[in-house]
């Protein structure tokens, strides 16, 4: 049994050696270089969007309240008419 366990930790020492060499090895050097590239270039096209959606969020809401504005005249327009109209109701009785 314990020529087993020493055989397992050998095989696992060795195992751990060669994956250590092939992960900092030129090629894998070239791997993540390339993953990098590519999740920076992600990050990029990721901002330009988030910068359009706002860009497009604060139009949108300068539309609104624009909106808002013009149905707030009409609206204040509409009680001075009914005002005049009632006054103007009251002096012909």
């Amino acid at each position: 049994m314990d020529i087993k366990k020493i055989a397992l930790f050998a095989a696992g020492t060795l195992f751990g050696s060669a994956g250590f060499k092939l992960l900092s090895s030129k090629d894998a050097k070239k791997v993540y270089t390339q993953t990098t590239a590519a999740v920076l270039r992600m990050k990029d096209s990721t901002m330009e969007t988030v910068s359009k959606v706002q860009e497009q969020a604060g139009d949108i809401l300068a539309d609104a309240k624009a909106i808002n504005e013009a149905r707030a005249v009409e609206a204040e327009a509409a009680v001075i008419e009914d005002a005049a109209e009632e006054t103007t109701e009251e002096t012909a009785e």
